[in-house]
C-alpha cells in the first residue's frame, strides 16, 4: 500500500501524433488546379447550356441576332417536339377561342392555339425513345452478359491461341462504323434484319462485346485466383465459385462496362440512320430530321436532345463511383 501511495496509479502513456502542416505554396498549387478544372468544365458545359436555354426559346429568340440570354420561357419546343400540327384557317380561329373560353382546350391545346396552329395528333418522336429503350437496354444486357463470361475465360483459363483470340476480338472496333455501314446494309436486306429491332441489338451487341470482353477481363485480373482455390478445396464446384465469390467482387467492373455499352448503343447515329428507316428507328437520327413548318424547329430539336439526354445523365450520375474504377483498372498492382 505505501508502495502504492508513494508511485501513485500508472497514468496511460498517449504518444504525440505528429501532423504534417499543409505549406502554403502547396495550398496555393491546390487551389490553382481547382480553379483551372472548374474553368475547363465551364467551358465544356457551354454546349449543354446553349441546348437549355434553346428548348425554352420561342422560334423569334431561336433566331434572333445577337442571340438572347435572357428572354421569356415558353414551351414551344417540348410542343413541338411531342406533337403533330396543323396550321388553323382564319375561318375557324373564332371556333378555338370560343372553345378556349369555355374550358374544352386542355394546356397543349392553348399553347398551340397561341402560334395559330391545332394539335392533329402526337409525333413519332416517343416511339423512337421507346425504341432506344429497348435496343439499348437489350443489347447492353447481352454484352455485359457475354462479356462477363468471354471476361473470366480469358482470364483464367489457358486456352489455345488465347493472344490471337483477344486480338480478334478487338479488332473488330478498329475500323469506323461508317467503313462497315454499306456492307452490313446488304447483309441486313438479304436476311430480313434491315429495320427490325432484333438486327439492331444483334449490331450494337457485336460492336459492343470487344469492349466488354477486354474490360472484364481486366477486372477479373485484379481478383486473386486465391479466393477461387480455397473455395474449390471447401467443395465448390468451378460454376458456384464463380457465382458465390468472383462474381460478387466483380459488381464494380460490370457497373461500369455496363454504363460504357449503354452510352454506346443509347448515342450511337450512324448505324440508326442507315440500317433502320421507320420500325426501329431510334432517336439520334430522328431529332435532327424535325423539320417544322417553314423552317427548322430549332427549340423541337434542343427539347428533344435535352429528354434524350436526361436519362444517360441520371443512369451515369448514379454510377459515377463505377466509372472511375472503370477508366483506372488495372492501374494499381499489389
Amino acid at each position: 500500500m505505501s508502495s502504492f501511495a508513494e508511485t501513485g496509479p500508472r497514468r496511460p502513456v498517449v504518444e504525440s501524433i505528429r501532423v504534417d502542416k499543409v505549406s502554403p505554396s502547396a495550398r496555393t498549387t491546390g487551389a490553382v488546379r481547382a480553379v483551372i478544372v472548374v474553368i475547363i468544365a465551364l467551358i465544356m458545359l457551354i454546349p449543354i447550356f446553349v441546348m437549355l436555354i434553346t428548348a425554352f426559346k420561342s422560334r423569334p429568340d431561336v433566331t434572333a441576332s445577337p442571340p438572347k440570354i435572357f428572354f421569356q420561357p415558353t414551351l414551344e419546343g417540348f410542343l413541338y417536339l411531342f406533337t403533330d400540327r396543323a396550321v388553323i384557317a382564319p375561318g375557324r380561329m373564332p371556333e378555338f377561342r370560343e372553345r378556349a373560353a369555355r374550358g374544352e382546350l386542355g394546356p397543349l391545346d392553348l399553347l398551340a392555339l397561341s402560334v395559330g396552329q391545332e394539335i392533329t395528333g402526337p409525333s413519332p418522336y416517343v416511339g423512337r425513345v421507346l425504341n432506344s429503350l429497348i435496343i439499348a437496354g437489350a443489347s447492353t444486357l447481352l454484352s455485359v452478359l457475354l462479356g462477363t463470361l468471354a471476361g473470366y475465360a480469358f482470364s483464367r483459363f489457358s486456352l489455345p491461341g488465347k493472344d490471337d483470340l483477344l486480338f480478334f476480338i478487338l479488332s473488330t472496333r478498329m475500323l469506323p462504323a461508317v467503313v462497315v455501314t454499306i456492307p452490313l446494309f446488304l447483309m441486313y436486306r438479304q436476311v430480313g434484319l434491315y429495320d427490325t429491332h432484333l438486327g439492331m441489338i444483334l449490331l450494337y451487341t457485336v460492336f459492343n462485346l470487344s469492349f466488354s470482353v477486354w474490360l472484364m477481363k481486366g477486372f477479373f485480373d485484379e481478383i486473386p485466383r486465391e479466393y477461387e482455390e480455397a473455395a474449390l478445396v471447401d467443395g465448390y464446384s468451378r460454376l458456384q465459385t464463380f457465382w458465390k465469390i468472383v462474381l460478387p467482387q466483380s459488381l464494380s467492373g460490370i457497373a461500369a462496362t455496363t454504363v460504357f455499352c449503354l452510352i454506346f448503343a443509347w448515342n450511337e447515329y450512324a448505324f440508326a440512320l442507315m440500317m433502320t428507316s421507320e420500325r426501329a428507328r431510334t432517336a439520334p437520327p430522328a431529332i435532327p430530321s424535325m423539320i417544322g413548318r417553314g423552317g427548322v424547329e430549332w427549340s423541337a430539336i434542343a427539347a428533344g436532345s435535352l429528354m434524350f439526354l436526361i436519362p444517360v445523365v441520371i443512369i451515369t450520375f448514379a454510377l459515377r463511383k463505377y466509372l472511375l474504377r472503370g477508366v483506372t483498372f488495372g492501374a494499381i498492382r499489389q
